[in-house]
């Protein structure tokens, strides 16, 4: 009875907002492994592995922004109805720290990028190039703006944890249908 009830009140998400959401969420994920990974590797390996690194941010960047307007055209499903207030207020949370960060992450990359390399652009998969941000091009700037981008980089993998704990409870302890709104092939 539980199931029903919440089936019949909880919309998905549209097929726009779950490719955005999906496609993003490789994407960070696939950056924050390949910067973990190439720590240790060769300097000509982890300079390739970097570049890409850069290129998907700047893509996570673009994506992101595309996402936010595409979100002001949509909107969302309403949350469901079952759902505490603090699950509520956690979520709505969890959403808007989601997006400025999505913004500030690679942001802040591009801003540390810019510093060290001396205002040289940024390669986007060797397609095109874009310019370097205008910030103040030495050493101690260029650290400064590599310590927020690791910084931020952690908490977007604690926020990504927290969602995947969320998601998962809704799933399997609350049994409530959330998932199947972002998953395109549930129903």
């Amino acid at each position: 009875m539980r199931m029903e009830t919440i089936e019949t009140a909880a919309a998905r998400y549209s097929r726009g907002a779950m490719l955005f959401h999906w496609l993003i969420a490789l994407l960070i994920v696939g950056n924050v492994l390949g910067a973990w990974f190439s720590e240790d590797l060769p300097k000509p390996d982890r300079a390739a592995i970097m570049a890409l690194h850069k290129a998907v941010g700047i893509s996570v960047l673009a994506l992101t922004l595309a996402r936010i307007a595409w979100r002001l055209m949509h909107r969302p499903p309403p949350m469901i109805e079952t759902l505490k207030a603090w699950e509520t207020a956690l979520a709505k949370v969890t959403h808007w720290l989601f997006y400025i960060l999505m913004l500030a992450l690679p942001l802040t990359g591009w801003a540390f990028v810019s510093a060290a390399s001396k205002g040289k652009p940024v390669s986007i998969f060797g397609l095109f190039e874009v310019p370097a941000l205008p910030v103040t091009l030495n050493k101690a700037t260029a650290g400064t703006f590599n310590d927020l981008h690791s910084t931020l980089g952690w908490l977007i993998v604690a926020l990504l944890g927290l969602h995947v704990a969320g998601a998962l409870k809704h799933q399997f302890v609350d049994h409530d249908g959330t998932l199947r709104r972002m998953i395109p092939f549930l129903k």
